[in-house]
């Protein structure tokens, strides 16, 4: 397999409003290679979130290197980190982030729209994509008019809108029930499995941890595990 993400030593800190700084990240080495399934967990403040942000083009590191498919990320400058999150990187979070007032169709488009596709191209991916979620029939309703889990279902149409070859979720279960969770868990299941997408998935819940296929750990600032999922 060929390798989708490596961080060398990276550090983050915050500055403190008085001076100094408070440490976050302590020196992380990571490798993560195309297609696989990874779960990160760890109590708050140990630094997931944060290396997450960092892994997602949404923060950049103090210190150390991160690649992303072979593109050096940690010194890029804003404009450039915008268009690799958009072509690189898709995001499911906890509470859907859908924009209420336009079609679920409309929502999973928008990565698209930003990325300079036309109206056309971009309605019938979105189509092709909520049929892949299960939501074939629904692409005019609003996102009101759908439960939970098909909320989450659209969410991820949206983050495979570019065809990214990394999903990065954050608590996608958090908001769900158990069986949607469940059903939520076979959709990343098989995404990763049958399309090779690689999935970074951060929870707190042991139950969602076991699906992925390799489980990291934070405490502290630092990584205690990085193997077998034992949750």
């Amino acid at each position: 397999m060929a390798t989708l993400i490596q961080v060398s030593g990276l550090r983050k800190q915050y500055p403190l409003a008085g001076g100094g700084a408070t440490p976050v990240l302590h020196g992380i080495d990571m490798t993560i290679e195309t297609g696989e399934f990874v779960a990160i967990m760890g109590p708050s403040g140990s630094g997931k979130s944060t290396f997450m942000n960092i892994l997602g083009c949404l923060d950049t590191p103090s210190a150390g290197d991160y690649w992303l498919n072979g593109q050096a990320v940690a010194r890029l400058n804003p404009d450039r980190l915008a268009m690799l999150r958009n072509r690189q990187i898709g995001f499911v979070f906890q509470g859907f982030n859908l924009l209420p007032r336009i079609s679920i169709a409309d929502n999973v488009a928008l990565p698209l729209l930003y990325a300079g596709v036309g109206k056309a191209a971009r309605r019938q991916r979105a189509v092709e994509l909520l049929q892949q979620v299960g939501l074939g029939t629904r692409s005019d309703a609003r996102p009101n008019q759908l439960s939970g889990g098909q909320q989450q279902r659209v969410a991820i149409a949206r983050a495979l809108a570019n065809r990214p070859p990394l999903i990065l979720a954050d608590e996608p279960t958090g908001n769900l029930d158990t069986h949607t969770s469940d059903e939520i868990m076979a959709l990343f299941d098989r995404l990763n499995s049958e399309q090779g997408i690689t999935l970074i998935l951060v929870t707190h819940e042991p139950d969602i941890a076991r699906c992925a296929r390799r489980l990291v750990r934070f405490k502290d600032g630092h990584i205690v595990h990085d193997g077998a999922v034992n949750v």
